[in-house]
């Protein structure tokens, strides 16, 4: 076990070293998400655990949370990293399919969504489950690739050999339908990233 923990350390280290190569420093950005989706507090959801790289720096805050994903395989590379750290008491694990999630109404204080709207077949689904299960004093964070952050996400992966498929749905999209279920929402936007903070409108 622990030789695969420290094989999975790597991968993720020459990872992030690929992206520094073309200008994008991803721990940075990271960092920049949370401290946008600040303050933090009750029940937290992530959906799209993927590698686990948003899921580690959570952990690392210290906060406690649960986290899903539809790939079982994926959930198992981000346990490998955040076991790295001796952090995995604090996530909760769950292979779910965040168009028919498992929680009941209004669970969730805090939901991110990170990096993940552009992997989605049916993004509104997505974000009807979200609504749902958010509490109405709490919010559904998104962050997803601008457009310059989708070319050096192309760029990594073309030199793997391999091809980066991307929704037609986008956050723009994604921010209209938000307003037209009645969430107030705030934008943020860096060279590589774009971030909507959705809050239920007080009526």
């Amino acid at each position: 076990m622990k030789k695969a923990i420290s094989e999975n350390r790597k991968r993720y280290l020459e990872r992030i070293n690929l992206y520094k190569k073309f200008g994008y420093d991803i721990n940075k950005e990271r960092r920049s998400i949370l401290e946008k989706a600040l303050p933090l507090s009750g029940k937290v959801l992530e959906v799209g655990t993927g590698k686990g790289y948003f899921t580690l720096e959570l952990a690392k805050e210290g906060y406690s949370f649960t986290s899903v994903d539809i790939s079982e395989e994926e959930q198992k590379l981000a346990r490998l990293n955040v076991e790295y750290l001796g952090l995995d008491k604090k996530v909760d694990f769950r292979t779910e399919n965040a168009e028919h999630l498992s929680f009941d109404d209004e669970s969730f204080d805090v939901i991110f969504l990170i990096n993940t709207v552009h992997h989605l077949a049916n993004s509104f689904k997505v974000i009807d489950e979200l609504a749902r299960i958010v509490t109405p004093e709490g919010k559904i964070v998104l962050s997803d690739f601008s457009a310059e952050g989708l070319r050096v996400v192309d760029k990594v992966h073309a030199s793997e050999g391999r091809r980066h498929p991307v929704s037609k749905i986008n956050l723009a999209d994604i921010e209209k339908y938000l307003l037209r279920k009645n969430f107030r929402v705030e934008k943020h936007k860096d060279k590589f990233q774009e971030i909507l903070i959705a809050h239920h409108q007080i009526i």
